[in-house]
């Protein structure tokens, strides 16, 4: 159980062997009981809408490629330079903020009593796994223990559910409103939170969507417009949830990747009924193995049509606007959390850790797997055979395509060619990442989990320029409107411009 995992399923492997074993020991916990060993921390993506450097309406901005051209945008920033402003978020969510019409929205939950605290790295669930095992504990034993200390149950915890409306300028909190409150659909790891779906806006309602327990729809005053129960489905190891909604016109869309019932879905925004529902069945079919998925999904519009690309375990998918199957792309890792994205007519679907890394072109049909020596074909214009990462979403600037691992990694390819410029850690220092890299002014901007912001000059060349503290854990990537940055951390959300 110890070491790092090398493709993000080794781990899952050996948890999978002990499955059957624990899940007896587990069972009066609930039918979201499961067992713990590996984590997964999730990062979370939303899609294309709108492009206006006046809004940021789902996770990752306009474009799901998370990028400005505003000239005024800060470089530097301490917890006292550059901060226009902060506000104290109560409880923990990984949500990131969105903006519509001067107005700044986020997720949180708030737990009765104590919540078990997130702690930085993806590795210290399978260290404490192997050091109870050395200490002579039965693997029941150890995983157990691993559970007790790393999962928060159902039967823990009771919650409230808040949607928090901020003033742009100010920072001043409008309204805040509880849309649920009561036991969770599931448990969670405690690396995730609760709240880790980013809400979407169309401009008059912001939308929530949390996984296996509802829909919620809200005008920009506050007022509750509709809700929707969702059935709550098992997930993999109860890792807990994060695939966010995303909007195409009048539709609302989700996927739902879990080891009961695979799904995409659309439902009408402006009622909150069932559009269309399609099943998936992707990846492994084995009992146990791992069929869940955080990755959320792209709306691409090109010339030839606008469809719906996912990624889950084992495959990319994408999807017609009435949930019809276009094209598959099998390849993608058994965890897979990283979103795709399109930039200057390519898309890129990132595999996971140590798995490809794809690009393709548009107009696909049917399966457009690559042969088993191949790394391009017809529609895939280039891959990278171990080019994918873990966690953060890579970011398209300025022709180059920039991959942050887990680590603290960052790979440049050649978003045309796939041609690698370079691969370097970005510093000695540097820990622990879940936040996807943003990028404006030729800068790439990388946000560690202890709230470190690591500045590299964009370009072929590897060059940092300095770093930035806020000396709290994060994990939320952040989003940039007009010539603010608006960064979440565990327990604040941060304003940053440039004095």
């Amino acid at each position: 159980m110890s070491g790092v995992v090398d493709d993000g399923t080794s781990a899952i492997v050996e948890l999978s062997s002990l499955w059957n074993r624990y899940r007896s020991m587990v069972k009066s916990i609930g039918a979201f009981a499961s067992s713990a060993g590996l984590f997964l921390v999730l990062t979370f993506v939303t899609s294309g809408a709108q492009a206006s450097e006046h809004e940021w309406r789902q996770f990752r901005g306009p474009e799901s490629n998370p990028v400005s051209s505003n000239r005024r945008l800060p470089e530097k920033w301490s917890k006292t330079q550059n901060v226009e402003w902060s506000v104290p978020i109560p409880g923990r969510g990984w949500s990131s903020p969105i903006v519509t019409g001067g107005k700044i929205f986020v997720t949180t939950v708030v737990t009765d009593g104590t919540s078990k605290k997130p702690q930085i790295g993806t590795e210290y669930s399978n260290q404490y796994m192997a050091e109870l095992l050395k200490q002579g504990l039965s693997q029941e034993q150890a995983m157990e223990r691993v559970a007790e200390r790393d999962l928060e149950w159902p039967h823990q915890v009771m919650l409230h559910y808040f949607l928090y409306c901020v003033e742009e300028k100010t920072g001043s909190v409008l309204w805040k409103k509880e849309f649920y409150s009561g036991r969770p659909p599931g448990g969670r790891h405690r690396k995730n939170s609760f709240a880790s779906e980013t809400p979407v806006t169309d401009g008059k309602l912001v939308y929530v969507h949390i996984s296996n327990l509802g829909l919620y729809a809200f005008n920009l005053k506050g007022r509750k417009v509709w809700e929707r129960s969702l059935e709550p489905h098992p997930i993999y190891l109860n890792f807990g949830t994060g695939s966010s909604p995303i909007l195409n016109d009048d539709q609302l869309l989700i996927v739902n990747d879990n080891q009961r019932q695979q799904f995409i879905a659309a439902f009408d925004k402006k009622t909150g009924e069932t559009i269309w529902r399609t099943s998936r069945n992707i990846g492994d079919k084995a009992e146990q193995a791992p069929r869940s998925g955080w990755s959320t999904p792209y709306v691409w519009s090109h010339g030839m049509r606008t469809e719906i690309v996912t990624i889950g375990p084992g495959d990319a998918v994408s999807y017609d606007l009435k949930g019809r199957e276009l094209w598959r792309l099998a390849g993608p890792s058994a965890v897979s959390v990283p979103s795709p994205f399109a930039y200057d007519g390519l898309l890129y679907i990132d595999g996971g850790k140590s798995r490809p890394l794809f690009a393709v072109r548009a107009g696909a049909s049917g399966d457009i797997s690559l042969g088993k020596s191949d790394q391009s074909n017809e529609f895939v214009v280039w891959s990278a055979p171990r080019g994918g990462t873990y966690l953060p979403t890579p970011v398209a600037y300025e022709d180059g395509l920039y991959a942050l691992t887990e680590t603290g990694i960052l790979t440049r390819y050649d978003t045309k060619t796939g041609k690698v410029n370079y691969k370097e850690r970005l510093d000695r220092e540097a820990g622990a990442f879940t936040s996807s890299p943003w990028a404006y002014n030729g800068r790439i901007f990388c946000l560690s989990e202890e709230g470190k912001t690591y500045v590299v000059s964009a370009g072929d060349k590897f060059r940092l320029i300095h770093v930035n503290s806020l000396d709290e854990m994060a994990q939320a990537t952040p989003a940039i409107v007009n010539d603010r940055l608006l960064i979440r951390t565990e327990s604040r959300l941060y304003s940053i411009r440039s004095n």
